[in-house]
């Protein structure tokens, strides 16, 4: 208990670090270092907890996709980081009130956060049986089962998203070579055939 203690206060104040690093630091990649730390960390927490299928889309989701494609855009990206902080004391105080405005939000919803006595008296195991189902497949139960309808509108929603963005962003270039199949087959252009005896031209 005492070993499980003490590997969650590690988690949990690396994270916190990490998270701390990724605004405050001045090197846009060491941000993004500091933000796949932050994952690796709150992955290892819901390992812990029990919930090891969270923690595996944590690590391949977010730090196999997002921070990895990030880091990367931030890389090739000729940006002057310099000059998009000159400004940044100028706008430090509104910041500043809306982080206080949204700090006071967060005290006054939390502070009025209560359990409902009945959910305290009957508690349920989200699991029946660790021993005969794992977590991963409970989860892959509920979303192919109960859940089907909603987990296949989230996916149209998302093609519709990605179908979006490609269309919004292809941009055609005009010096390009590119091939129009509906101009092809269009074409009514008469094509002259002529017999060509061996050995011999047109």
């Amino acid at each position: 208990m005492i070993l499980h203690t003490i590997i969650f206060y590690l988690f949990s104040g690396i994270t916190i670090a990490s998270a701390l690093m990724v605004i405050s630091s001045r090197n846009p990649v060491h941000s993004v270092l500091f933000l796949i730390l932050a994952f690796f960390n709150a992955a290892g927490l819901f390992v812990m907890l029990g919930a090891e299928f969270l923690a595996m889309m944590l690590v391949v989701v977010y730090v196999g996709a997002v921070a990895v494609l990030f880091l990367f855009v931030v890389m090739m990206l000729d940006v002057d980081f310099a000059e998009l902080r000159q400004g940044f004391l100028q706008y430090l105080p509104i910041g500043a009130l809306i982080g206080v405005v949204l700090l006071a939000e967060l005290v006054i919803v939390l502070s009025g956060w209560a359990f409902a006595p009945e959910v305290l008296a009957n508690p349920v195991q989200a699991i029946p049986d660790m021993t005969k189902v794992t977590n991963t497949e409970a989860i892959g139960r509920l979303l192919y089962t109960d859940y089907i309808f909603f987990f296949q509108t989230a996916g149209f929603v998302l093609l519709v998203a990605m179908i979006g963005a490609i269309v919004l962003t292809l941009r055609h270039k005009p010096r390009v070579k590119r091939q129009n199949i509906a101009e092809q087959v269009g074409r009514t252009q008469k094509v002259d055939l002529h017999s060509v005896e061996p050995g011999k031209g047109i």
